[in-house]
C-alpha cells in the first residue's frame, strides 16, 4: 500500500506486514529489508521505506509492568505516548519528557530520542529510559542498558530504528500531584529578549518554550511560554477535538494567510496577563486539538526543519535565518524557538545538544522552498549546528555527516536486514 509521513510529501508503495507479540519472528523472515512503523508521525522519511518492508508496531500495545511506589513502567513499543498519560496520571505518574503530539509510540519516541519543553531540566527522552529489547533481524534478542550492552543501548536511542526492532522497554516515570500546570505567556519584541526570558525563566520553570513571529516586519518578536506542574484541582473539561476534513487544493499557509495568522496569533497572546492553569493536554500537546492538521499545507504536504545551534552562535545564526525566511516568499506559521540544557544526549546520533533549537515548517512549493532550506542548512552548517532526523527529508550528507560526528560509530550497530529513505540517503555509499 502507499504510506507517507506526516509531511505528506509523498506517497509510495510499501509492504506491510502487522506485528504482534506472536508474530515477531516475521521480521526475520521479510523477503526485503523491513522497518518499524508506528504513527507515521515524522515529518520527513525517517519513517518510510519505499519498495521495501514496513513493520506495523501498533498492535504491539501491552502493558506488562508498574510499580507504584518508584513508578517504573514496562510495556511493548506500540504503545501510544497518550495512553500512558491518560492511565498514569490519575496514579500520580507522568512521563518526564514528552514531545508537541501525544500520538507517538514508545518505540518511535526512543528511536527518535524526543524532546520536549523541558530539556533543561529532564533531557531528552533517553534520559529516562532504564532497559529496552532489541530483536536483530538474524533472530538475536539483545537486551541493553546503561549497564548491559551499554552500546547497543546507545547505538539503539536516537538511532532511527536501525540497530533491529524495539519490542519493548522499562522507563522511569516522574511523580506527579495531578494533571494541571501553572502557565505564564510573555511578548517579546527581538531575540535578545527571547534569550534573556529564557536564561531567567530556567531556573524556576520547568517548561519554556516560544512562538517566534518569522514573517513579519517585527522579525524577532514572539511569546515566550512558561509553566510548572502544579497541584490544582479543578475539574477539566476536554473541548471538543476539531477535524481538518479534506486536503485543500492549494496550502492554506501561504504568504496572504501567514501576515494575518501571525498578526492574530500575537496580539491575542500578548494580550494575556497573569498565570493561568492549564490542563496537561492543551499545554504540552496544543495541536493534537486539531486532528489531521496537516492537511491544511494542501495536496503537496510540507516541509518540517528544526536544527539546533550551539549557544554562542545562536543570537547571529537565528538573526540570518529568520531574515532569509523574511527575505523569501515563503513563510512558517508553526515557528518555535527553545533552547537546550547543558547535556549530552545518550544516543550516538541523537538530535538534542546544549543551544537554541528552531523548528519551522514551510509548504510544499518545490523549487523555491528548497533554495530555502538549503541557504538555512548553510547558516547551520557555519554554526557547527545539526538537522533533526525525525523532521528532515533533503540534507546534504556533508551537513549530516558534519553534525553526526559519532556516524562511524553508530555505523557498527545497524542491523543490515533493515533500511530506510533516510538511511540510503544519508549513510549508504554510491
Amino acid at each position: 500500500m502507499k504510506m507517507s509521513s506526516w509531511g505528506r510529501l509523498s506517497a509510495e508503495e510499501h509492504r506491510v506486514l502487522t506485528l504482534s507479540r506472536d508474530r515477531l519472528n516475521a521480521i526475520s523472515s521479510s523477503q526485503k529489508p523491513g522497518l518499524a512503523y508506528g504513527m507515521g508521525r515524522s515529518y520527513g522519511d525517517v519513517c518510510l521505506n519505499p519498495g521495501n518492508t514496513l513493520w506495523d508496531t501498533h498492535q504491539l500495545d501491552h502493558f506488562i509492568e508498574f510499580d507504584a511506589k518508584t513508578g517504573m513502567l514496562s510495556c511493548e513499543a506500540g504503545v501510544l505516548l497518550g495512553e500512558i498519560q491518560k492511565i498514569m496520571i490519575p496514579r500520580g505518574w507522568m512521563l518526564p519528557v514528552s514531545p508537541g503530539t501525544q500520538f507517538v509510540t514508545l518505540g518511535g519516541a526512543i528511536a527518535n530520542d524526543i524532546h520536549g519543553k523541558n530539556h533543561h531540566r529532564f533531557g531528552s527522552f533517553g534520559d529516562h529510559v532504564f532497559s529496552l529489547s532489541l530483536l536483530r533481524t538474524d533472530g538475536q534478542i539483545i537486551e541493553c542498558s546503561l549497564d548491559k550492552n551499554s552500546n547497543w543501548f546507545s547505538a539503539t536511542i536516537g538511532g532511527v530504528g536501525l540497530t533491529g526492532l524495539i519490542t519493548q522497554a522499562c522507563i522511569q516515570l516522574r511523580p506527579v500531584s495531578g494533571p494541571w500546570f501553572q502557565s505564564e505567556s510573555i511578548a517579546y519584541s527581538s531575540l535578545k529578549d527571547f534569550f534573556q526570558l529564557a536564561d531567567d525563566s530556567e531556573r524556576d520553570w520547568e517548561y519554556t518554550v516560544s512562538w517566534v513571529d518569522c514573517y513579519s516586519k517585527h522579525k524577532g518578536r514572539g511569546i515566550f511560554v512558561r509553566g510548572n506542574q502544579s497541584d490544582h484541582d479543578s475539574p477539566y473539561v476536554f473541548p471538543k477535538k476539531l477535524h481538518v476534513p479534506f486536503t485543500p487544493p492549494i496550502s492554506l499557509i501561504n504568504r496572504f494567510s501567514l501576515p494575518l495568522f501571525n498578526a492574530l496569533y500575537y496580539h491575542r497572546l500578548a494580550k494575556k496577563r497573569g498565570l493561568e492553569f492549564i490542563d496537561y493536554e492543551p499545554f504540552l500537546y496544543p495541536l493534537d486539538n486539531i486532528l489531521e492538521w496537516n492537511r491544511i499545507y494542501g495536496t503537496h504536504g510540507f516541509f518540517q526543519y528544526q536544527c539546533v545551534i550551539p549557544r554562542a552562535q545562536g543570537l547571529e545564526s537565528i538573526t540570518e535565518m529568520l531574515n532569509q525566511i523574511s527575505a523569501s516568499t515563503e513563510g512558517s506559521f508553526l515557528s518555535v524557538l527553545k533552547t537546550f540544557g547543558q547535556r549530552d544526549a545518550l544516543g550516538m546520533i541523537s538530535f538534542p545538544k546544549p543551544g537554541v533549537t528552531l523548528a519551522l515548517d514551510f509548504p510544499n512549493k518545490g523549487s523555491s522552498t528548497l533554495k530555502l532550506l538549503t541557504r538555512l542548512d548553510s547558516i547551520v552548517q557555519a554554526a557547527q549546528g545539526r538537522i533533526y532526523l525525525a523532521k528532515d527529508t533533503r540534507m546534504s550528507k556533508a551537513l549530516f555527516m558534519q553534525g553526526y560526528p559519532r556516524l562511524g560509530e553508530f555505523l557498527k550497530y545497524k542491523d543490515p536486514g533493515i533500511s530506510s529513505a533516510l538511511s540510503r540517503r544519508l549513510m549508504e555509499t554510491e
